[in-house]
């Protein structure tokens, strides 16, 4: 038989016949400009030289004018000796000073990057501060939260209602920021001003509030635990406030609730009956809730929903699945509300464990599109769960790798979030020990705490702690747009078999079973040879376990 390249194969199998076809042709390199490089850059100096401690975000909203006016103090310990180093703020807003030690200090501005040089050389280990002044019109957001900006629209009064959503397009798009993962604060007050009447709700706890002179009103929000800045946020609006508490692994742990005043009502029933139970699951799988310093708290938002730490935006209009809809297609996705159970997965996945460059954020979307079916899991049962992430392979695209291009600030494909959950699932099925792969999955918050990473370091963490080495598994469904193909021949009564796949010398275990008998495990690798397990089977009588892989087969 003559051999087909793996995307010819997969344009064979039901289903992917529409991915692969693109596949045969060979993608263009990608151009990317130096500003994609002065934004997505990691190693620069001007950006290692300095490791920050503390924000100070201080800023003043007018809604009318859809005008925000601030500051944002930086507090940092230096890594290096330096007199120069590069913040970030979008082009569109004015940086009005830069105030180091009582003094304006000169500064340049590239694209959204912007240059500040220091009157002497900060020494390496010292602990220093700046303080940048800006103002402008934010970007207003087209499709939150799928294109960053702020979202200004009016509640079912009329009155403002204002959020901020910026995943992938940056911090930097409202507010003055080092805009990379790699480098969190360790702790940070959010002060927000608004016109009086409304209230603002951002990360952290309420730590006061202040009646200004001029009709506004000062919030202040106080985060204790390390924080990435994308998952800063303003939420502006006419909020109501209830509470609740939750016993868990840590002790009580808050529950904040902050809703508009039509969805009072709605909220309590919706809320009651998703977020301990999400709490219990997400718990016994990951490990204590990551933030119980800063408590946890879900914010009536303008668009659909984002993972802001300890105030998680949600936006689902009060109804079971996503927008009342089932992505696994299955049933199980309709029997609980999908942003309360996705975006509150993401506290242990990109707020507890936040990759360091975005072209790693399977890290992020990965496990937690996994932890749904972990949901349903601990929810209806293990078959359940199973079910549920089968019937997520209906929304992938096999369209490019999951894994982006690293240092300018580009994610991979949308795959990372049902391919990615559906690779996990197999790492599960061929560890073959749920105890241990429990074990794994707790072992990960733990072990990387409050911790920026890359992806390296969780697939080695993945292979040391399983005990079981699955690099090429995550290379092939990580790496590559396409799945690898189990190529089986029946011949004068032997059963031959290999992987047709990208990764040189692709070998994963793989469950198979005659009709009637029990599934056993056999190890293809890149060239056909028999399978003593499987002699005297046939076509009609050789199954291959295509539930729990998400692979495809090719008999002959």
């Amino acid at each position: 038989m003559k051999l087909l390249t793996p995307a010819l194969l997969l344009a064979l199998l039901a289903g992917t016949a529409r991915p692969a076809a693109a596949q045969l042709l060979q993608p263009k390199p990608a151009a990317y400009s130096r500003a994609d490089s002065l934004r997505g850059s990691l190693t620069t100096p001007l950006r290692t030289c300095y490791d920050l401690n503390y924000y100070h975000l201080d800023v003043r909203l007018d809604p009318a004018k859809r005008f925000i006016s601030g500051s944002n103090l930086f507090r940092f310990t230096a890594t290096q000796d330096f007199t120069r180093l590069q913040f970030d703020l979008f082009a569109n807003l004015q940086v009005e000073k830069v105030r180091y030690k009582g003094q304006d200090v000169p500064f340049t501005r590239e694209a959204n990057a912007v240059f500040v040089t220091f009157p002497k050389t900060i020494i390496k280990g010292s602990r220093d501060e700046f303080t940048v002044q800006y103002s402008g019109n934010p970007i207003v957001a087209k499709k939150a939260p799928w294109d960053g900006g702020v979202v200004f629209t009016q509640d079912a009064a009329g009155k403002p209602w204002v959020a901020t959503a910026c995943q992938g397009t940056g911090a930097s798009i409202w507010w003055p920021t080092k805009d990379q993962q790699a480098d969190e604060v360790d702790s940070m007050l959010i002060s927000i001003s608004v016109p009086n009447g409304l209230k603002d709700v951002s990360n952290g706890r309420l730590r006061k509030t202040t009646k200004l002179k001029d009709g506004y009103t000062r919030f202040d929000w106080a985060v204790r635990n390390p924080i990435n800045n994308y998952d800063v946020a303003l939420n502006v609006g006419d909020y109501r406030h209830f509470s609740d508490s939750y016993a868990g692994e840590k002790g009580p742990l808050t529950l904040d609730y902050w809703v508009l005043p039509e969805n009072v009502a709605k909220a309590k029933t919706q809320f009651a009956a998703n977020v301990k139970p999400m709490l219990k699951s997400m718990e016994s799988w990951f490990g204590p809730y990551p933030f119980y310093e800063d408590g946890y708290k879900l914010v009536d938002a303008p668009h659909l929903g984002m993972e802001h730490q300890s105030a998680v935006a949600y936006g689902n209009k009060y109804q079971n699945g996503y927008l009342g809809r089932d992505r696994s297609n299955t049933g199980w996705g309709a029997k609980w509300d999908f942003i309360i159970i996705h975006e509150s997965g993401h506290e242990w996945f990109g707020n507890n464990i936040t990759t360091k460059d975005i072209a790693d954020m399977w890290v992020h979307e990965s496990f937690t599109t996994y932890s749904e079916a972990l949901f349903v899991e601990t929810q209806f049962g293990k078959p359940a769960g199973q079910e549920y992430i089968h019937g997520q392979r209906r929304n992938i695209s096999n369209d490019e790798p999951i894994i982006g291009p690293y240092g300018v600030n580009k994610e991979g494909s949308g795959d990372m979030y049902d391919k990615g959950s559906a690779m996990l699932n197999m790492l599960r099925t061929i560890l073959n020990d749920d105890a241990k792969w429990h074990q794994v999955l707790r072992g990960l918050s733990s072990t990387f705490y409050h911790q920026t990473v890359t992806g390296q370091q969780v697939i080695d963490y993945i292979n040391r702690e399983s005990g079981r080495d699955f690099t090429k598994v995550f290379a092939q469904y990580l790496r590559h747009a396409s799945i690898p193909t189990l190529e089986i021949r029946f011949e004068d009564g032997k059963t031959l078999a290999r992987w047709v796949s990208e990764v040189e010398k692709f070998d994963m275990p793989v469950r198979v079973r005659l009709k009637g008998g029990e599934y056993r495990f056999i190890t293809p690798t890149a060239r056909f040879a028999p399978i003593p397990e499987l002699a005297g089977a046939t076509r009609e009588t050789l199954e291959v376990d295509t539930f729990n892989y998400y692979i495809g087969v090719l008999m002959d």
